[in-house]
């Protein structure tokens, strides 16, 4: 008897010293596909990824390797364990959407892991040549922290549940979009430990870049619905991959409504495939009534493989 399941893989924040580390050494796959990560990159990001420091593996440019990495390393051995899971969708938070297009083969392992690490390093990039922030706005009504974004000039960087949505942008816009947080009604407005503004016009230069390298990557269409965070919906031809996948660098993380149109379509069941628990956490505030397994590592894969197998 199948199972049926949409995919959810971690964005940027999820990293974890350690992660990967007890999955590798129980299983020779994972270890391979670190292997071939470590190969191509040119350094170990697998040794970066087992043991730090947290200040190299929360570098933009090792992070998004590493979590891609994750992610598809779990989803390798699930496969193997549970046959007859049937995947439904997939999508992924911010640089999880390129974990999810590679986990719905849109493009092999190693042409995601090239993406993933430009991607991280134009973003790097364009962080340190720019003064930005991000901070996260819990309570209050959208139309009034979009109202507020508009007066600071930030912009909107991701919507990520209901009441919590993050603004990115410059250091003095982030600093006068705190101050007048309470004055829209908003409960608590949290500077975000981030390298830079990102999801925001400060990382345009990223943009341009990376748009390029997509074009002369190669694509296909994925074997199932791919949710992309920029519009919200499902994308199938290579060119309109391309397109949001670009945008998405500026653009905001629209994630409620993307689990909403999961949920709407019929999907009940979601596997999150990352270092920690955040987007169960998310799902729990978006719809309580949709059941979210997540996968970190040895011990809840193991749990995860025991409920996906029917007695």
């Amino acid at each position: 008897m199948s199972v049926s399941a949409v995919l959810l893989f971690a964005g940027q924040g999820a990293q974890k010293v350690g992660m990967g580390k007890d999955l590798a050494e129980a299983f020779p796959a994972v270890r391979a596909l670190f292997d071939q990560a470590d190969a191509a990159l040119g350094y170990s990001l697998s040794q970066v990824m087992f043991e730090g420091p947290m200040e190299e593996l929360t570098r933009t440019s090792r992070c998004q390797p590493a979590l891609y990495a994750h992610g598809l390393a779990i989803w390798e051995i699930l496969k193997q364990k549970v046959p007859h899971l049937q995947v439904a969708a997939t999508a992924g938070l911010s640089l999880g959407e390129f974990t999810a297009h590679a986990a719905a083969g849109t493009f092999d392992f190693a042409t995601g892991l090239n993406l993933v690490f430009q991607r991280g390093s134009f973003m790097e990039e364009a962080c340190e040549s720019t003064q930005g922030a991000m901070l996260a706005m819990l309570g209050g009504e959208e139309s009034a922290i979009r109202e507020l974004a508009a007066e600071c000039e930030v912009d909107v960087a991701n919507l990520n549940a209901p009441g919590q949505i993050v603004l990115s942008g410059s250091v003095e816009g982030i600093q006068a979009a705190a101050a007048k947080a309470k004055d829209k009604g908003i409960k608590r407005a949290i500077p975000l430990p981030v390298a830079g503004a990102y999801h925001s016009r400060l990382m345009k230069g990223a943009q341009d870049k990376l748009a390029s390298v997509l074009a002369a990557a190669p694509l296909q269409s994925p074997s199932v619905p791919v949710i992309c965070n920029f519009e919200a919906r499902a994308v199938s031809t290579p060119e309109e991959i391309r397109s949001t996948l670009t945008s998405q660098v500026t653009g905001s993380v629209r994630w409620v409504e993307s689990m909403q149109a999961l949920r709407a379509a019929g999907h009940e069941l979601f596997i999150e495939l990352g270092p920690d628990a955040t987007l169960a956490g998310l799902m729990g505030k978006i719809d309580k009534s949709a059941k979210v397994i997540s996968i970190k590592d040895l011990p809840s894969l193991e749990a995860a493989i025991a409920e996906l197998t029917p007695a």
